[in-house]
């Protein structure tokens, strides 16, 4: 295998070439372009969208409140004490008004205990907004993920045009050589 020279040439769709068909540099414009969307457009909608998803994270930041509250109904011991149960709390308003309302609640917790509960501008209980390290972490996995979604769909697109193309080749191949074909050689006729 030492002295084997190599066959393929690199760009060979781009060369001049006696064979080269006009579908054959559709398939390298196309291979470009779907290559150049998933780099620049997979990179760019991750970075949107990631850069969204840390505007709405500060954006809850801002506008939740931490509020004291009073639990009104007490919650069922549990065996895990990651057990959460829905329970009655009552708490004061930035207005001053008293309200009350129904949240989750860690399991074992007594009627009458004091808790911290999360309310938005409207004084609406909500729940905790992420840290920034959470904001930062769940932002990078949102836009990670919006940059494979959408190179995904590139391939996708692009794979299918190039079956398209193929397709498309195979038939001209094949309309071409049944004009050729018979002439090309002669055929053998058995004799009796």
């Amino acid at each position: 295998m030492r002295g084997a020279r190599r066959t393929e040439q690199w760009f060979w769709r781009w060369r001049s070439n006696p064979l080269r068909r006009r579908d054959d540099v559709l398939d390298a414009w196309l291979v470009t372009a779907v290559w150049a969307l998933i780099i620049v457009g997979g990179t760019l909608c991750g970075a949107v969208t990631g850069r969204a998803a840390d505007g709405v994270f500060a954006q809850q930041r801002a506008e939740r409140t931490a509020v004291r509250a009073v639990l009104l109904t007490g919650t069922p011991q549990a065996a895990s004490n990651s057990y959460r149960s829905v329970a009655k709390v009552r708490w004061t308003a930035r207005d001053g008004s008293t309200r009350t309302g129904k949240t989750l609640v860690k399991a074992g917790r007594a009627a009458g205990s004091r808790m911290t509960v999360w309310t938005d501008a409207r004084g609406e209980l909500t729940t905790e907004p992420p840290s920034r390290g959470e904001a930062a972490v769940e932002s990078a996995l949102l836009g990670a993920s919006a940059a494979l979604a959408s190179s995904g769909l590139v391939v996708g697109i692009g794979g299918a045009a190039r079956w398209r193309l193929n397709r498309r080749r195979i038939d001209s191949w094949g309309t071409e050589w049944a004009l050729v074909g018979p002439q090309w050689g002669h055929k053998i006729v058995p004799h009796d």
